[in-house]
């Protein structure tokens, strides 16, 4: 198996090495690529240096079966011909492709199947909010069709990348300096304080990522589910965290639905409120699953139920999620 990580230097990059490595990922030859500034640098892979190479239209993909790409919608969409030409399946985890209809929208706990029709040889990765969210719903699916969500999302600094965390640090840093904050990642200052913007305003009102969470939501799931989302940038350094809405075609007990969500892929229920027990970002980041918690009917609707879950969206929100994907090619006989 020769595998190529495309923006390697980035922190979902990184990640894609830990996580390769943890899961014992079947690796014989590793590639790294990355643009002009990383090129040369080398990253620790099961022991060895594993240099970086400048990422070129050539035939250096030529022999690998999956790229997991991380570097941005412009250099995927720049760089999927040079990529895929000689038979690599792509596993792109920006935005480039994932409303194409010609290229599978995959979460494995959902819809893995959805990875075996790939026309363009390319799986797209979901939105991170999108993804911790998903896998939660499924459980919910299984017990009776969801109608409709209405979603809060309290987003880490990690979602806008490695030097946003670096900034997020460094302006808590200037305030108690009594210094002038830099603010450069981020649409304000984002120490203590709260923005409810993430990424640009649509002609609706809504931002592109509240638009991703309702229209990934419904090509992953492969339903007609109505999703409204707030989305937010949180003061909080990696992990973010979801309240989430949910009306059911039938109206659900809690206790089934702790049934179901103590028994789903990925999931892991944490919710003993009288313990004050429930998922926190500040102890679960840096994990792999989805952490459930605060489950309770919705007062305002008989057929109704809220919950609260938290992700590391750099595991499962992106580098996990792409490796899961891998693994279940090989699985199903990619060699």
């Amino acid at each position: 198996m020769k595998v190529a990580i495309v923006g390697a230097s980035g922190a979902v990059g990184q990640e894609f090495l830990r996580v390769l490595a943890e899961r014992n990922f079947p690796i014989d030859e590793l590639l790294l690529f990355g643009s002009s500034r990383s090129a040369g640098s080398e990253y620790e892979f099961r022991g060895k240096r594993v240099p970086v190479k400048l990422l070129q239209h050539n035939d250096d993909f030529k022999g690998v079966d999956i790229v997991f790409a991380s570097a941005g919608a412009g250099t995927s969409k720049e760089y999927q011909h040079t990529i895929t030409k000689h038979g690599a399946v792509m596993i792109d985890n920006s935005s480039a492709f994932r409303m194409d209809a010609d290229v599978p929208l995959v979460v494995p706990e959902v819809n893995p199947e959805d990875a075996l029709n790939r026309p363009r040889n390319i799986i797209a990765n979901p939105n991170c909010t999108t993804i911790q969210m998903v896998v939660a719903l499924k459980a919910v699916e299984n017990l009776s069709h969801i109608r409709r969500v209405h979603v809060a999302t309290y987003q880490a600094a990690s979602g806008a990348g490695a030097a946003a965390m670096e900034e997020l640090k460094e302006q808590y840093r200037q305030l108690s300096a009594g210094e002038e904050p830099t603010v450069e990642k981020f649409v304000y200052q984002l120490a203590y304080n709260v923005i409810p913007q993430v990424d640009v305003f649509t002609d609706n009102g809504y931002t592109k990522e509240e638009m991703k969470m309702f229209n990934e939501t419904r090509k992953i799931m492969h339903s007609d589910i109505q999703v409204s989302a707030m989305c937010v940038r949180v003061p909080v350094m990696r992990a973010h965290s979801e309240s989430v809405w949910v009306e059911t075609e039938r109206p659900l007990s809690i206790a089934e639905v702790r049934e179901a969500f103590a028994a789903a892929p990925g999931v892991v229920l944490m919710d003993e409120p009288e313990e004050k027990k429930y998922p926190m970002p500040l102890f679960l980041a840096g994990g792999d699953p989805v952490y459930v918690g605060r489950i309770r009917k919705d007062l305002s609707d008989p057929n109704g139920l809220t919950f609260w879950c938290v992700s590391d969206q750099i595991r499962k929100g992106a580098a996990l999620n792409a490796v899961q994907i891998a693994e279940y090619l090989v699985e199903k006989g990619l060699k």
